[in-house]
This record gives structure tokens, sequence and C-alpha cells, in this order.
């Protein structure tokens, strides 16, 4: 008994960060669905139409482009960030690799091929086409998903768009139609500015300031100057 208890709590310790993370993107999605719906509701009383409950909210465009919108915005981050930090770096942050190892590195840095160790993922040491697709599968997946929900948040902001439309009497339009839209790329670039200059700010203020214990942080002491070491 003793040792599944141990063994529990070794579980939430060594996952405490995806834990953590994971249940606070739920309690923020349920708040968001709440709010939104609220929002929504408030719409439809001022068009003179009749409230929803939260259920068909949920299940509406006007709710599926509200979350798809800020994820494609994420993942863009990630995956601009994962493959530009192969080619740019900045001196004195460690969210930059070292000045001299711009680019893909050696194998040997990297331990592919003849230089996979015992416990390396099995794809690393293959050689052939598996070992070219895993050393860029962080990459290709986190643009992959970023497409996936880019094309969410078109489709469902087409069929918002088309329902507000509606409401004032106006055409609905197409698929195509919709991505040359100010609704759409107004939609998409209010998040790509906030997630660019979130990303460029973490890398200059990484320079000066320090938290003490944080892997995204230099230790306290270390130069200003120092690049690609973490605390």
């Amino acid at each position: 008994m003793t040792d599944n208890r141990e063994a529990r709590r070794g579980f939430w310790r060594e996952n405490s960060l995806t834990l953590t993370f994971g249940l606070a993107f739920l309690v923020v999605l349920a708040c968001q669905a709440v709010t939104g719906h609220a929002e929504f509701n408030q719409q439809m009383v001022v068009d003179g139409l009749q409230s929803i409950t939260l259920t068909d909210y949920l299940a509406s465009s006007a709710f599926a482009v509200d979350v798809s919108e800020n994820w494609q915005s994420e993942f863009l981050q990630f995956f601009l960030y994962i493959f530009g930090t192969v080619y740019l770096v900045q001196r004195g942050s460690p969210e930059s690799k070292k000045v001299h190892k711009v680019g893909t590195e050696s194998d040997q840095e990297q331990r592919m091929g003849e230089h996979a160790r015992p416990d390396s993922p099995r794809w690393a040491g293959t050689g052939d086409w598996r070992q070219t697709l895993y050393a860029r599968s962080l990459g290709i997946v986190m643009g992959g998903l970023f497409v996936l929900s880019w094309t969410a948040q078109s489709i469902a902001g087409t069929a918002a768009y088309n329902g507000q439309q509606l409401r004032q009497l106006e055409d609905p339009v197409s698929w195509a139609d919709y991505l040359v839209t100010p609704d759409f790329w107004n939609r998409t670039l209010q998040n790509w500015q906030s997630e660019l200059l979130a990303v460029a700010a973490m890398v200059v203020l990484s320079i000066y300031l320090r938290q003490r214990g944080s892997p995204e942080s230099k230790p306290v002491g270390a130069a200003h100057t120092t690049t690609g070491i973490e605390g």
C-alpha cells in the first residue's frame, strides 16, 4: 500500500508541469466558455433574437472560432521558434543556443547515426529516412497543428461570419471569400503579433533578468553575455 502511494506521489511530482498546465488549460477553457456564452447571448438580445443554452454555444461556430484562433497562433509561435532557433541566435540569451553552434549541428553533437547511445530513441540511429523524419519531427508536428487549427479557424470563422451576415439580413459568403475578409485577417493578425512580441520579449529580457531555479533563466550569477546556458 505504501509503495502504491509513493508511486502515485512520484507520478504527480515527475509530471507536475504537464499536469498543472493541462488542468489550468481546462479551467481557463471552461471560464472562456461561460463568459463567451454570456457575451454571445447579450448580442443575440441586442439583435432581437432568442438566447441559446451553454450546450448549444459549445457546439456553435462562435465558440469554435474563438478557441481555434488562439490555438493556431500558439502553434505558429512554437513552429517559428523551433525552426528559427536552428539558425538564429541571440548573444546572452538562454533562449538561444551558443553563437558558434548556428545550424543543424553534427551527428556527433546530436547523437545521431553511429553516435546514437543505447538510450537514444530508436529512429535516431537508423541512418535512413526515419532518422531524417525524426530529426525534424517536433517542428513538423507543430507546423501541422498550426495548419490544422488555422484551417479550423477559417471554417468556423466562415460559419460565424455568415451567421452574423444573416442576422443583419446580408448575403453569406463562401469559405474562399471569407479568407480575404478583414474579419478573418483581423482575428488572425491580432494573435500573431502578440505571440511574436512575447517571444521577442522573452529572448531579450532573459539576457539581463533572472529567475532562480527556472530552466528558462540563466543562473543568477551568470554574466549577461553568457549564451545558451540554463539555470
